[in-house]
């Protein structure tokens, strides 16, 4: 039987639709939920309560929406830097501004990837601690960033 032929008999495959609200696993139609969700920040699971959600009340499974899911990172992170004592998103932002610098020139100063200060400014990833002592010392002495300009690693 050459290869473009179908078996004698066969069915094409048949494919189902599920609806937008459908649970992705059974199938059942998913209800909108608000309760307390998890995330793992730098390996730490971070709790962050009142998370709208849309949960199977069959199988158990969660589904988030795109701006349910970014509002739950944002709100993870959040957690960990105050945990933490970490500069916040903003608090980032107005160091760099105070200094006239764009996101790619303190990336560079700090040796880091061109992204990352957005990152962190957008509140999509969080700084180690070793990053925020150093954008404290920005912060609070000036003089350092003529170090780091001068001091090429």
């Amino acid at each position: 039987m050459r290869a473009d032929r179908t078996r004698a008999g066969a069915h094409p495959r048949r494919t189902t639709v599920l609806p937008d609200d459908a649970c992705p696993t059974c199938g059942t139609m998913m209800v909108e939920r608000r309760a307390a969700l998890t995330l793992p920040v730098n390996s730490e699971v971070m709790r962050v309560p009142d998370c709208s959600h849309l949960r199977c009340p069959r199988c158990g499974e969660i589904v988030l929406r795109l701006d349910e899911a970014r509002a739950l990172d944002r709100g993870a992170f959040d957690r960990y830097r105050t945990k933490y004592g970490l500069l916040s998103s903003t608090e980032i932002r107005a160091i760099r501004q105070r200094h006239g610098l764009t996101q790619g020139q303190l990336a560079h100063l700090l040796r880091l990837g061109s992204n990352t200060v957005s990152r962190w400014e957008a509140g999509r990833n969080v700084q180690s601690a070793a990053m925020d002592v150093l954008l404290r010392l920005v912060r609070d002495v000036p003089e350092s960033l003529n170090y780091l300009r001068t001091h090429p690693a």
